[in-house]
């Protein structure tokens, strides 16, 4: 026989006091949670739901261990490392906690990160070293139409060049780098040009041993000492300490080609080859 409503009423305030929720009431009674709710409105809720209805927070532990880690002196870095957690939750779950004593003192944290500094431009200079040999390596031999082409292009890169204002047809050209020269002598000597045609000058500043560099340049080139042309030299402002005027700096070489006006043009026309070729038809 089903329950009257006023016992249904009374049946489910006893059940509220108890700590039942509307589910719970409505699964006994077999009557609608908008009942239950109209019937048990006045009393007051529960001070805690029951103990199956408090679901564990899945982070809880991640918390717990995150609140042990800072406790231990752990930074933010190391613990988002260690938990897989972002910073925004490890700073709102130890907040309350002081902050660790700092592990190392000044001069510790400055000689960390310049060994850091060290181990990171070493691996650098080992990837610029290994890549360098790898270039090198796929260029291999020359030929002569290879290095008549290369040659042109570095001369009118580097070398002076005639203006219609301005007639220079005649090879100058003007260098720091030993390689570059070296690759431009040969160049020439692809062209037939001998030393005695070759008329080299230094550009240096007063601050560098023109003796010694005039050696140096003279041996890389094979034009004799004695035949290179008065030097051109700078001098420098005093405090002037610029860093690329080290133990290796031997000014720039100047070499001027006498007589080289029929070759001037013919570089003028290999490189509007090459030029034409790279804009196509």
């Amino acid at each position: 026989m089903v329950q009257a409503k006023p016992e249904m009423k009374a049946r489910a305030r006893e059940l509220r006091r108890e700590g039942k929720t509307y589910d719970e009431i409505v699964a006994e009674l077999g009557v609608s949670k908008s009942s239950v709710s109209l019937w048990v409105r006045d009393l007051p809720k529960p001070v805690s739901p029951p103990a199956w209805t408090q679901r564990t927070n899945p982070k809880d532990a991640t918390r717990l261990k995150a609140l042990e880690l800072r406790s231990q002196g752990m930074t933010y870095d190391e613990i988002q490392a260690e938990l897989n957690v972002s910073k925004t939750s490890i700073s709102a779950w130890v907040q309350d906690l002081p902050q660790p004593e700092p592990r190392w003192t000044k001069i510790e944290k400055m000689q960390r990160l310049e060994m850091a500094h060290r181990a990171f431009r070493k691996d650098r200079d080992e990837e610029r070293r290994r890549l360098t040999c790898e270039a090198a390596s796929q260029v291999g031999e020359i030929n002569n139409r290879e290095l008549l082409l290369l040659g042109a292009a570095l001369y009118w890169a580097e070398g002076s060049k005639d203006k219609a204002y301005a007639r220079r047809e005649s090879l100058t050209f003007i260098n720091s780098d030993p390689r570059m020269i070296q690759v431009y002598v040969r160049w020439l000597e692809l062209l037939g040009v001998d030393r005695h045609r070759m008329r080299c000058s230094l550009h240096i500043h007063d601050s560098a041993d023109l003796g010694e560099a005039t050696r140096f340049w003279s041996h890389l080139t094979g034009v004799p000492a004695h035949d290179f042309l008065k030097p051109s030299i700078r001098r420098d402002n005093p405090g002037t300490n610029r860093l690329n005027r080290g133990a290796t700096y031997r000014g720039c070489l100047r070499i001027y080609v006498r007589n080289s006006a029929r070759l001037y043009r013919q570089v003028e026309g290999w490189w509007h080859g090459i030029s034409a070729w790279a804009v196509g038809p």
